[in-house]
């Protein structure tokens, strides 16, 4: 055991800086109620990773596991803030998926994000001082489908503001419309979002369904689609139509430039890019285009794949015998700060392989994304009390989910309507290039947060290499009083919870051993 002035000599080699005694530092402590919140400061410090979380709802009509599950969620993910953050009085839009539901038909539950899960996210804010009329769920498409849905009752429930703008531009008031310019577009110089996104004082929180399209997957980077003017929205119009907007809101010569780059990926070999017609790849670099400038200028707080249970039909049709589609049990949430990270574990998880989709390819190139392959995207599995473990998506379950999506000839003969695109990819004939994003480059011992706390903190640490770490906790005499890790842990950042509620108040040690350096930081436990 370490005595108390060798404890407090490998304090100061550690680099803690602890001058006063632990009666001065707690002296110095008040409880002050915080007036912002933010994203967890662990996935702010790790934007290229995804995090995955699971869930166990046993049916899709369990209402209350399902809230539950969307408040647990939010509850570990959002946390207060003395700086820095978002004001309580920002206003709080929101854009899940709630897209042509005709009825309330429970096979058609899938089409949208869970209202139930949007509402456990909603009082998970709540909760934090954020009153309910500050929240604004925005949503281009027919607002009567908002009571077939279950997002006009959830709207009730929470206070929310819900409203549908499905008139076009020139029909809607201008105090409805956030017109943001695009410097850098390749379709638009201009869209026009649903007031308040892409608003001053607002944050946007993208709460995407895991279901298929004919795109693809109607995952993040689609989902906030829903959020601009018609017809600024219509992105899946086709390259020979036009979408009856205001041409000078047309970046010059833009038809042409898309289909310059549509041949340049053709040659490139795009998987399935070549498919000739207007279903074919043409069509699919048109409406990625404009996708891609979409997400250029609109920057979400948090972009979340709702997975409880993923969808097979992006509508009303499916490959379903009756034509419907068909809801599976996923019991996942996965969510970051990168949407395009974040839809490339989407695909995998759905059962297909992220290379083989070329609006991932498009994001890449413009900068918009680092990779689109999940090998490379660290993964983190998020737990409820706020502590992540950076793992293998191999640790996860894929739940194949078919999709319309550029049908395949092969062999003289084209592929089933609804199919899965598992073709085998070689990442490293890309230009992207191999190895995880984000490794650290040296041995770090962050300071934990909340700190002052009670009951319990996060510790984020890095390790540059893989190999054995110890982290434990140390009172002032230098007295071990728990171990929090002891084992072989990968590369990269890691996050772990130190619950303090059999404790005192009181200063203590958070110290980290690996590779024969040893690193401290001091905690203050308060109650």
């Amino acid at each position: 055991m370490l005595t108390r002035r060798s404890f407090l000599s490998t304090v100061a080699a550690g680099g803690t800086a602890l001058a006063l005694s632990p009666i001065d530092v707690l002296a110095g402590v008040r409880s002050v109620t915080a007036d912002r919140f933010n994203v967890h400061p662990f996935i702010e410090a790790n934007p290229s990773a995804v995090f995955i979380m699971r869930t166990a709802v046993d049916v899709k009509t369990n209402h209350a596991a399902i809230r539950q599950a969307g408040l647990t969620f939010g509850s570990s993910v959002f946390v207060p803030v003395q700086s820095g953050g978002i004001p309580i009085s920002h206003m709080i839009a929101l854009k899940p998926n709630i897209v042509m539901m005709p009825d309330t038909d429970v096979d058609n539950m899938g089409i949208v994000t869970d209202p139930y899960f949007v509402e456990g996210i909603i009082e998970s804010i709540k909760a934090l001082g954020v009153a309910g009329d500050h929240f604004y769920l925005r949503e281009v498409n027919d607002p009567g489908q908002f009571s077939n849905s279950g997002y006009a009752q959830m709207a009730a429930r929470t206070g929310a503001d819900i409203r549908a703008l499905d008139a076009p531009v020139g029909a809607i008031n201008e105090a409805d419309l956030q017109w943001v310019d695009l410097p850098d577009g390749q379709w638009f110089t201009r869209i026009p979002y649903l007031w308040p996104v892409n608003a001053p004082d607002s944050w946007l929180l993208n709460i995407a369904k895991l279901k298929t399209h004919l795109m693809g997957m109607t995952l993040c980077a689609k989902n906030i689609q829903g959020a601009i003017a018609m017809p600024y929205v219509q992105h899946c119009v086709r390259h020979a139509d036009t979408m009856l907007m205001d041409p000078v809101h047309i970046r010059a010569g833009a038809k042409q430039r898309i289909l310059d780059a549509y041949n340049t990926h053709v040659a490139q070999g795009i998987p399935r890019w070549g498919r000739p017609g207007e279903d074919g790849g043409l069509w699919h670099e048109t409406w990625g285009t404009r996708c891609l400038d979409n997400n250029a200028v609109t920057k979400p707080g948090l972009n979340i794949i709702e997975a409880v249970y993923g969808r097979e039909g992006p509508f009303t049709n499916g490959p379903a015998e009756n034509g419907k589609g068909i809801d599976h049990m996923v019991n996942l949430v996965i969510f970051g700060k990168n949407p395009f990270h974040v839809d490339a574990v989407g695909y995998w998880l759905g059962g297909h392989e992220p290379g083989n989709v070329g609006s991932l390819h498009m994001a890449v190139e413009r900068g918009l994304s680092v990779t689109f392959d999940p090998s490379r995207i660290p993964i983190y599995e998020w737990t409820a009390d706020g502590s992540a473990m950076l793992t293998s998506l191999s640790g996860f379950p894929r739940t194949p989910l078919r999709t319309q999506y550029l049908l395949r000839d092969y062999d003289g003969q084209t592929e089933e309507s609804w199919h899965l695109l598992n073709e085998p990819y070689d990442y490293t004939a890309t230009h992207v290039a191999e190895g995880r994003i984000g490794l650290p480059g040296s041995f770090v011992l962050h300071q934990n947060f909340p700190n002052p706390f009670n009951p319990s903190t996060s510790i984020p640490f890095e390790l540059p290499r893989a190999g054995n770490v110890r982290i434990d906790v140390m009172n002032v005499a230098g007295e071990c009083i728990g171990i929090l890790v002891d084992e072989y842990r990968s590369a990269g950042a890691h996050l772990i919870r130190w619950d303090a509620s059999r404790h005192p108040s009181g200063v203590y040690f958070c110290r980290a051993l690996f590779g024969g350096k040893s690193m401290v930081k001091s905690m203050i436990v308060v109650k």
